[in-house]
């Protein structure tokens, strides 16, 4: 599969080397506003040419359009791409807005392609293990789970960070597709959400790199907490904040009639699975059992590529993304309205990956 990146960025750098080196992925071209960007990643990748934007969507050498742009964009390029006849896989979110991305899925079912979507570390062997000693029955009937991420804050270390402190960014939506995604695959779809948000500093000021010192406002919430009720009525608490300096908190967890079990951190592919029995005195560490090993971004896309392939459904696919961007969506709602809020979207869990999965 010919592909296409469109935004080059930081994390292009990653989704570049990891595609580079897997079979059935070709990289052709790469575009950026900042045409120098675009040189510099063709000069370090042979056979790889610098294209402009506009030319990317009828670029005859590309099938499918890699969108790494920042998340106001996102829309924007899937919707063009797609309109060309190309197959689209996006850095998360699908898009800024619900109304958005369900026009980005209308689109691509009229145009017969497919849109696959960020995160795939719910691929690797961390969240594949946990969801396999999950479905095995160790421990028990699954009915709540907990979810928190906590840091001070992107401006800390990103050079030109405000982009996560504008409509669109702010924890939830910049994290929370991470954590979300792994309970969706863990527990399955949400159909209820109560929530809390708030903003407690209004600047943030620029920590790293030339614009060191750039004091910027805040526009979106930077400390979110709710309450999400699965389809299966298991209860996952959340926290997802821009405002914490430090914490000793887990990143998952979930709690069954049977024990518990520990699952490592979603913006992560690999990391320490561990289970709880009430019959023994600590947590058990449990040995990779399912998922890609030794992934890394991009392997979302090749994973898009074998089920288009194969014709079998996506993993990290669109209508996960958009029943997660749902979830948080109603959940900022939520917060606003203090009132429970349905998610009317449903999604499949996605089919597992066995242990070293091929792409």
């Amino acid at each position: 599969m010919r592909i296409g990146v469109v935004g080059l960025g930081v994390i292009s750098k990653v989704y570049l080397d990891t595609l580079r080196d897997l079979a059935g992925t070709r990289v052709t071209a790469v575009a950026d506003l900042v045409p120098e960007r675009a040189e510099a990643v063709a000069a370090e990748h042979p056979g790889v040419r610098v294209a402009s934007v506009a030319e990317m969507y009828s670029a005859p050498d590309v099938d499918l359009v890699l969108n790494l742009t920042i998340p106001s964009a996102h829309a924007t390029v899937a919707r063009s791409a797609i309109e060309a006849g190309k197959h689209v896989y996006g850095e998360k979110p699908l898009a800024i807005t619900t109304a958005e991305a369900r026009e980005i899925l209308a689109l691509a079912d009229r145009a017969g392609v497919q849109v696959g979507c960020a995160p795939d570390t719910v691929l690797g062997t961390g969240v594949q293990t946990a969801r396999a000693t999950l479905d095995s029955g160790e421990i028990g009937a699954p009915f709540a789970a907990t979810a928190f991420m906590t840091t001070p804050g992107h401006e800390r270390w990103h050079p030109d960070p405000e982009f996560y402190y504008r409509h669109g960014g702010g924890p939830l939506m910049d994290m929370g597709p991470y954590y979300l995604s792994a309970l969706v695959t863990l527990l399955g779809p949400v159909r209820r959400v109560v929530g809390m948000a708030s903003t407690p500093v209004a600047t943030r000021t620029i920590g790293s790199g030339p614009r060191a010192g750039t004091v910027f406002p805040v526009e979106v919430a930077t400390h979110v907490t709710g309450v999400l009720e699965h389809n299966t009525g298991a209860l996952s608490t959340m926290m997802m904040s821009f405002g914490v300096w430090a914490g000793q908190l887990p990143r998952i967890e979930i709690y069954g009639t049977e024990g518990a079990l520990s699952v490592p951190d979603p913006n992560g592919f690999e990391g320490t699975v561990s289970v709880f029995h009430p019959s023994a005195p600590q947590w058990t560490v449990v040995q990779p059992s399912a998922g890609y090993l030794n992934a890394n971004r991009g392997y979302g896309v090749a994973d898009m590529v074998s089920a288009i392939e194969h014709a079998t459904p996506l993993r990290a696919s669109g209508e996960l993304a958009y029943h997660v961007l749902d979830i948080m969506e109603s959940l900022l709602a939520a917060s606003e309205s203090g009132k429970s809020m349905d998610v009317l979207s449903v999604c499949d869990r996605p089919a597992p990956v066995p242990l070293g999965g091929q792409v």
